[in-house]
């Protein structure tokens, strides 16, 4: 696979374009970009692989980093920080570690940078084998669980909303979707129709998760012709079994 690595850092650092420059040398493809939002949406394309080369307290706003701690929950970037202790610390205060793949100390002997970054694109590879959920729900509780839940079989991807999963669904492709059917503003059902009517997405099958199991409810839900329809209070391992058996009668 590609080794493509995004590095946002200053554009004009000596030391971010020493580092870019070491990791071509290492047979990485290196993609610089400003910490700057607009500017990173416009590089990233499909690279999961970033690098955040902190150099100055105006490189850590809580804008841009919540900007990156939405991207990587949602679309598995695999994310690598390089700068000094106070910088890191300011930076873990937002990003949860769990969201963070290395943390190293500047200055950084591009070796060890490289061989993290190995490991890095050994997990997406990894993560490529796996079947594709995209879990959709308003709830960040919610998302984290189901993620515990089925993030060691399956590759899972977020959205908080049914706006932001059609954004999501243009331009990645999943193989199944976890839908809340309760949510305010664009439930479920809302959602389904808006996935149906689109044209420039192929729409994966859709799951409803709901908490309400009485009989109207299922009803209800059954007739919008989901591929299932699954209580949020059903046990880890029976939402494991029932995703396993769809899959493999597909």
């Amino acid at each position: 696979m590609s080794k493509e690595v995004l590095l946002i850092g200053k554009i004009n650092s000596f030391i971010v374009n020493a580092a870019g420059k070491g990791l071509e040398k290492e047979g990485f493809a290196v993609k610089r970009t400003a910490p700057d939002i607009t500017a990173i949406d416009k590089a990233r394309d499909e690279t999961r692989v970033w690098i955040f080369y902190l150099n100055g307290p105006d490189d850590v706003n809580d804008e841009l980093l919540v900007y990156l701690r939405d991207h990587i929950a949602e679309e598995h970037i695999l994310l690598t920080l390089i700068g000094n202790p106070d910088e890191l610390k300011d930076v873990q205060a937002i990003l949860p570690e769990e969201d963070i793949a290395n943390s190293y100390e500047r200055p950084l002997d591009v070796h060890v940078l490289a061989e993290g970054l190995e490991r890095a694109f050994s997990k997406v590879e990894k993560d490529n084998e796996k079947k594709r959920i995209l879990i959709v729900d308003d709830s960040a509780q919610a998302l984290k669980t189901m993620k515990g839940i089925l993030s060691d079989k399956y590759s899972v991807y977020m959205a908080n909303s049914g706006v932001s999963a059609i954004t999501f669904l243009a331009k990645t492709q999943v193989d199944l979707i976890l839908l809340d059917y309760e949510m305010p503003v664009v439930n479920g059902p809302k959602v389904l129709e808006m996935l149906k009517s689109e044209p420039s997405i192929e729409a994966p099958p859709v799951m409803f998760l709901t908490a309400k199991g009485d009989k109207q409810s299922v009803m209800t839900a059954l007739a919008l012709k989901p591929v299932n329809y699954l209580l949020k209070s059903m046990p880890p391992e029976e939402l494991i079994r029932t995703i396993d058996e769809f899959f493999e009668k597909r």
